[in-house]
């Protein structure tokens, strides 16, 4: 099996590719195998900054959710490959820049909001429809790159922002013409890489510990809630219509 990504390392950068058609989605292994090369990365003496960014339609659209709906009891799985992914990227001392495009969903919003700086071009949106596939998850970081209300008003509805949106609230750096998202992110990187490695891996460690709150922590919270709303027939419905491409009918399932 193929992995999901692609990384290349040159002048202290590693750039990793996420390239797994059609959507960018990935499945169980191919998550933990994220997490591991991101580990890898934040070990090797080679690299100063690690730039993150995707090929094909869209940025990433989360987790693979046909297999769960083929393999349920994967769930424990995905659950622990998103937050390895997502504690690589926010705790490793190396660090990251996202360059998305398109859209970024579910795990790509977990990528983002784990990440040190996000640039995008004009064509990304940034949305959690977690409560229309059954799940939840992603609430956290999500929440570490927008307002607690702004928030809320995208998780209840699962309506995405646009990249302008995100730009005007601070979640993004840059929207940068989607042809030359990758020089931007690098040229971006190369800035941090002609830095002291040393000083940088240390502002790095210094900045995560004055965050508010724990980010894994809260994220280990949501995917409490994640297995809870996976038991119910309501989640079970979301995910049918969700691979069934149908409106979903919560007429039967709805709780008393």
């Amino acid at each position: 099996m193929s992995k999901p990504y692609r990384t290349r390392l040159e002048d202290g950068i590693a750039e990793l590719v996420i390239d797994n058609p059609p959507v960018n989605a990935m499945g169980s292994v191919g998550m933990q195998q994220f997490a591991d090369e991101i580990d890898a990365l934040n070990t090797d003496p080679q690299v100063s900054v690690i730039v993150i960014r995707a090929e094909g339609r869209g940025f990433h659209a989360g987790v693979d959710v046909k297999e769960l709906q083929q393999h349920p009891e994967r769930i424990t799985l995905v659950n622990s490959a998103n937050y390895e992914v997502f504690r690589a990227i926010h705790r490793g001392l190396k660090p990251v820049i996202v360059a998305a495009h398109g859209y970024v969903l579910g795990g790509g919003i977990g990528i983002c909001g784990s990440a040190d700086i996000i640039l995008c071009s004009p064509d990304a949106t940034f949305g959690v429809p977690e409560v229309d596939r059954g799940a939840l998850g992603a609430g956290a970081h999500l929440q570490r790159m927008f307002p607690v209300q702004k928030v809320r008003q995208m998780y209840f509805t699962g309506e995405p922002i646009d990249a302008a949106e995100a730009h005007r609230l601070g979640a993004v750096e840059q929207v940068v013409p989607r042809e030359q998202l990758r020089d931007a992110a690098m040229a971006l990187a190369a800035k941090i890489a002609a830095k002291s490695t040393i000083m940088i891996r240390l502002a790095k460690e210094a900045l995560n510990g004055v965050e508010d709150g724990d980010l894994e922590h809260k994220y280990r919270w949501e995917q409490g809630f994640t297995a809870q709303a996976y038991m119910s027939a309501e989640s079970q419905e979301a995910r049918d219509a969700f691979v069934d491409k149908r409106s979903a009918d919560f007429s039967k399932t709805k709780s008393e």
